[in-house]
């Protein structure tokens, strides 16, 4: 006679638990965290305390040139509006001027001031300074690997509202 083993609730429930806190989704979404916590830690050291996580969704998605609100909350992947917003303040802030493009009345020509370019610039010493303590605690080869894959994935899913940049490979 054969014998069925069944789990018990409690057993199925901590089944279930892990499944739901330890896959790939929550592992990203940690790794992202734990990475923004530690840029936005070192950006108020560094003096800009008015940054906010929100920003990031404008200096990414930029790019050079005019651009329409509404391709940028496009890439972005905001309502127009919250980009509105969003550039209201990083203008009002100083990091950011808004004009109207002379070649189109549309769109906005959206340029960094000098003292939204010296965030740039800092920002990416933060990045650095960042993947070198990972690199310290993985190791450089891991990280480099966890970097191409996760690049070659996002390339494979031909994710339609990233900047064209992302297609191609750049140098690290």
């Amino acid at each position: 006679m054969e014998t069925t083993v069944t789990k018990s609730t409690a057993e199925a429930n901590r089944d279930i638990a892990y499944r739901l806190s330890n896959n790939l989704p929550r592992l990203l979404r940690e790794f992202s965290r734990d990475f923004e916590r530690r840029i936005w830690r070192q950006l108020n050291e560094r003096g800009y305390p008015e940054i906010r996580p929100a920003h990031v969704q404008v200096f990414a998605n930029l790019g050079l040139g005019s651009v329409r609100v509404s391709d940028l909350a496009a890439r972005a992947q905001v309502t127009q509006q919250a980009m509105g917003k969003m550039l209201k303040e990083l203008e009002r802030l100083g990091f950011i001027a808004r004009d109207i493009d002379s070649g189109d009345k549309r769109a906005k020509e959206i340029r960094l001031t000098d003292k939204g370019i010296q965030l740039a610039e800092d920002s990416l010493k933060v990045v650095d300074q960042i993947q070198q303590e990972y690199r310290e605690k993985v190791g450089t080869e891991e990280l480099e690997h966890l970097e191409d894959q996760l690049r070659r994935v996002v390339q494979m899913l031909e994710l339609e509202y990233l900047p064209e940049s992302w297609a191609a490979d750049e140098p690290r």
